[in-house]
């Protein structure tokens, strides 16, 4: 991934206006929906349009910032408990778990990157690196399927934040999906019943 303005190490005055900028972003998409213009964010973040593209080279890049700050603040945390839990097994469905509420809560900045997804595999990297330990020792310990591989849990993440096109933003279905994962990936599943469907208001779905 190119290395971008926001990501090298940078004076006080223009860290701060990163900073706003980002944050500023992450208001507009959750209000304002994923075809938000940067002209928005800017004028919310009290910028010029010049400043924001000095540090941004595009809409991309703004989005992979604005994730990369929730990745660090929601998921980053709850991957370092994962990997002091010695059940590695459920560490890791406790990490998928952070990555799904962080797609649900910021659905629609996500949908601005929709179809270019692999964008965020590039700024996950801790996310994954953690992923793998905890799939390896799962393995040892012989909670988790021998079989599976890092690049399945980089298609499950991608699989699941799909769900986020078919769900209601800001509710907790992706609970099920999750669920219905860790069963799949699991040497032997529980008997438990799954979280509950929740149907999309006023969209017709087969019974």
């Amino acid at each position: 991934m190119q290395d971008q303005a926001w990501r090298r190490p940078l004076r006080a005055d223009a860290a701060r206006n990163i900073e706003k900028i980002i944050s500023a972003a992450l208001e507009c998409f959750r209000e304002e929906g994923p075809n938000v213009s940067l002209k928005t964010v800017a004028a919310r973040a009290g910028v010029g349009p010049a400043t924001l593209f000095r540090n941004f080279a595009d809409k991309d890049a703004l989005v992979l910032a604005a994730v990369e700050r929730r990745l660090k603040a929601k998921v980053d945390p709850v991957a370092e408990l994962a990997l002091e839990n010695p059940d590695a097994a459920s560490g890791l469905v406790e990490v998928l778990s952070a990555v799904m509420q962080v797609a649900n809560e910021e659905h629609h900045l996500l949908a601005a990157v929709a179809g270019r997804r692999q964008l965020l595999v590039g700024i996950a990297g801790k996310m994954f690196e953690s992923l793998g330990i905890l799939l390896q020792r799962g393995q040892a310990q012989g909670t988790l399927r021998e079989e599976l591989r890092l690049l399945d849990l980089v298609r499950i993440v991608a699989m699941l934040i799909g769900v986020g096109d078919t769900v209601e933003p800001g509710s907790t279905a992706w609970r099920r999906y999750v669920a219905l994962l860790e069963d799949a990936i699991r040497t032997h599943r529980e008997n438990r019943p799954l979280p509950p469907l929740e149907h999309i208001p006023d969209v017709d779905v087969i019974p």
